[in-house]
């Protein structure tokens, strides 16, 4: 049986990188071709990279865990993301688009910031590129933990004895392979890769909770409501006013993430962000009701079999192994794979871009040649996913903890920032240090005084991304307005 699976899993593997060498041959010759694709990504590719890149190992296994245990209430998560990715789309895509190539042709986000605002070039480049470098650390990590824990779950004992456990030979399988293609074809090959992989994903989430309920060992299945859990069907059910302000916010995150927004920077032309974000707002709500599906039909058939489940994120990874052919199950596998390499890749790839644009050519070789940036990128593509792997290490870590700690990082530090860089002409250089400084300082402190979890005389937390991105928003506001009127013009194309 799992011999299938593997045969699936390896052919997934190969096509990956073969992707991979292709790109390689077409657009990495300059630092644009490598880190941008040259701005010519079609909208249907910058749509499913954008939405695979950010539907990583947690819309398979983080969000129907989370509904697995506690049920639908879980789902104002997707709700509250679905809403902030269209938000994003409308109001930041077509602007960075545009304002990036208009200002000095900026390859990364920290060199927008710094041409945005020349006045702070450097400490900009230096902040956000720190910022860019820590908070993806720990989101590659929450990847390579799904990683491990699908080979742990899946293959226990059958992969070969290398001294390792089966989580770790997972992680580091993952994360040898997306280096692979990442680092030897770039920008196109994330892209590309992501497509393809966004394609298997959203298959996957529309199979697999019709299958559980219909298909075989459907009528195993059960009805939904035969789960033994109070409103386990209900929006509401134990719902406070804390956690439906935490769950919403969630689609606050995507105006500063850098992986994501920089497919923005890379759509062929501006008059496409349309199309690109019909698609990728289609692709998006198709596969959150699957996730959602996932996690909901997956509880009842358990409660209907009898079975025992005993980490709630690996329900994809059991109904795959009971419910389907070998061959099948590898595809399954595989879109599970998609979902956390297509993340990783496109993390990596930006990382290793601020490390290379922003500390590398900033202070030790400004005049470097575009093949020794690429060559520059790539070292710094594997010293980030080291990093990652340490991180990652602890097979008690979950999906889920690691991504939103990164995501609201990222959401406060550079969600204001970005949002009104774009759209607020009397922002300053010194406002926009200190939205950088006080969002990533807030969302810390937060998680370090555990007011996330639980909040001082309240009976619960609240999600640190609302705290965060208000205080960066209001330095932002409050320094530019201050400082009004000292700031150098921005940098235009000449």
């Amino acid at each position: 049986m799992q011999t299938g699976t593997l045969i699936s899993l390896a052919l997934y593997f190969i096509a990956m990188i073969g992707i991979g060498l292709w790109a390689w041959k077409r657009s990495t010759d300059t630092s644009e071709g490598y880190l941008l694709a040259g701005r010519n990504l079609p909208p249907a590719v910058a749509a499913l990279s954008a939405g695979a890149s950010d539907m990583s190992g947690w819309l398979l296994l983080g969000l129907p865990g989370a509904l697995y245990a506690a049920g639908l209430v879980e789902a104002w998560i997707g709700i509250g993301l679905f809403l902030g990715a269209l938000a994003n789309w409308i109001l930041v895509a077509p602007r960075l688009r545009k304002q990036t190539e208009e200002r000095g042709n900026a390859l990364t986000i920290p060199e927008f910031l710094a041409n945005r605002f020349p006045d702070k070039a450097v400490a900009l480049r230096v902040i956000s590129a720190l910022i860019v470098v820590v908070f993806f650390a720990v989101y590659t990590a929450a990847g390579l933990v799904g990683g491990g824990k699908l080979f742990e779950t899946s293959f226990a004992g059958l992969l070969p004895d290398v001294g390792i456990s089966d989580y770790m030979l997972g992680i580091w399988i993952t994360c040898l392979v997306v280096l692979a293609y990442t680092m030897v074809g770039g920008f196109l090959a994330v892209s590309l890769t992501d497509f393809v992989q966004g394609c298997i994903m959203v298959v996957a989430l529309v199979l697999m909770p019709l299958v559980v309920m219909f298909g075989a060992g459907g009528e195993g299945g059960g009805s939904l409501t035969d789960v033994p859990v109070e409103g386990f069907l209900s929006l509401t059910q134990g719902l406070t006013l804390l956690g439906f302000i935490s769950a919403v916010t969630w689609g606050l995150g995507y105006f500063g993430q850098p992986h994501i927004i920089v497919r923005f920077m890379a759509i062929d032309t501006v008059e496409k962000v349309r199309p690109a974000r019909n698609i990728g707002m289609t692709w998006m709500g198709v596969a959150l009701l699957g996730s959602i599906g996932i996690g909901i039909a997956g509880r009842a058939y358990v409660e209907r079999n009898g079975l025992v489940v005993e980490d709630p994120e690996t329900i994809f990874i059991v109904l795959a192994n009971l419910l389907f052919h070998p061959l099948i199950t590898g595809f399954l596998l595989a879109a599970l794979l998609a979902a956390i390499m297509s993340t990783i890749s496109s993390q990596l790839l930006v990382a290793s871009s601020s490390l290379t644009e922003d500390f590398y050519k900033l202070f030790f070789r400004k005049q470097a040649s575009e093949r020794e940036s690429v060559n520059v990128g790539r070292v710094c593509v594997a010293l980030v996913a080291l990093a990652a792997i340490w991180i990652a290490s602890d097979p008690d870590s979950q999906v889920l903890g690691l991504v939103s700690n990164a995501w609201a990082g990222f959401g406060a530090a550079f969600g204001p920032l970005i949002l009104l860089s774009l759209m607020w002409d009397k922002m300053t250089g010194a406002g926009a240090v200190a939205g950088l400084v006080v969002g990533a300082g807030t969302v810390a402190a937060w998680i370090a005084l555990g007011w996330n979890a639980q909040l001082p005389g309240m009976d619960g937390g609240l999600y640190e991304i609302v705290p965060g991105f208000i205080a960066a928003w209001l330095a932002i506001v409050l320094v530019s307005k201050a400082t009004a009127g000292s700031a150098q013009p921005a940098v235009q194309n000449a």
